[in-house]
């Protein structure tokens, strides 16, 4: 399982403020935090930073990797700001994210084509947002073939089908996760991924609900998450289903957890 720490983006209070004010000790422990728990790579975004994002990407990722020996998971629609991140970033970086929509696609194809960085390919066209099974697997395959076309190796590809909140449509859930069952079944050798919580926007006890999605995708291949890795249920839970997943020889992972108190939380 790959494990993005989503802790470094610019919409989080907190973390605003600390790219505003070049607070170069706070990111870096924020970054220390997501990669002693787990994280392989940790994401950075400073998007709201209209002007001066490219700036602010380089300065995260200069940060970032002076604090961790981690690669970064560059986080912007926008070809400029990624190319400024790239240019300071050590190792092969992950770019969040590539879609179908033609202006995204054609700016961002430049930039990764014949790389070997690690893309995020957003099941999302300029018709909006799949909502079935059936619409996702359209748009990841002609992301996939335009990829590989511009001499993406399968392996560094990793479909996000979108998760969409189950207070909206109660299909949403399981159409994500027959999706990702499709993705990974007919495409052999990419990745999948996505980011949890939108599954459970605009309920309760939302972090409860996250991790059971969270385990139901797993037993359907996902193979990556984009998450707060402090979250210690969560990444426990990961943990073990990967273990149920039949993904872990001999519960190795699962045994090296609990050697290291990974589920000391539960009392």
């Amino acid at each position: 399982m790959l494990v993005v720490g989503e802790l470094i983006n610019a919409s989080r209070k907190a973390i605003g403020e600390a790219i505003k004010a070049q607070d170069a000790e706070y990111i870096k422990k924020v970054a220390k935090d997501e990669r002693e728990a787990g994280a392989d790579f940790i994401d950075v975004n400073a998007g709201i930073f209209v002007g001066k994002e490219a700036e602010y990407l380089k300065w995260l990722v200069t940060t970032v990797q002076e604090a961790v020996d981690a690669p970064c998971c560059i986080d912007s629609p926008d070809p400029k700001a990624i190319e400024a991140a790239l240019s300071v970033h050590k190792g092969i970086a992950m770019i969040n994210s590539i879609s179908l929509e033609k202006d995204r696609y054609d700016a961002l194809i430049p930039v990764i084509a014949g790389t070997d960085l690690k893309v995020v390919a957003l099941c999302m066209s300029d018709e909006g947002m799949p909502e079935t099974m059936d619409a996702r697997l359209k748009i990841a395959e002609r992301l996939i073939d335009g990829l590989v076309k511009n001499n993406v190796p399968l392996e560094n590809i990793y479909v996000d089908p979108l998760v969409q909140p189950v207070s909206t449509n109660n299909t949403f859930a399981v159409e994500f996760i027959n999706s990702v069952e499709a993705i990974m079944t007919r495409f052999k050798g990419v990745h999948t991924i996505c980011g949890l919580s939108n599954v459970s926007y605009g309920l309760p006890v939302r972090k409860f609900m996250n991790q059971a999605f969270a385990i139901m995708a797993i037993g359907k291949g996902l193979d990556g998450l984009i998450i707060n890795p402090l979250d210690k249920m969560m990444m426990a839970s990961l943990v073990t289903a990967e273990a149920l997943a039949g993904r872990d020889d001999y519960c190795v992972n699962y045994l090296k957890a609990f050697r290291n108190n990974q589920f000391d939380f539960l009392g």
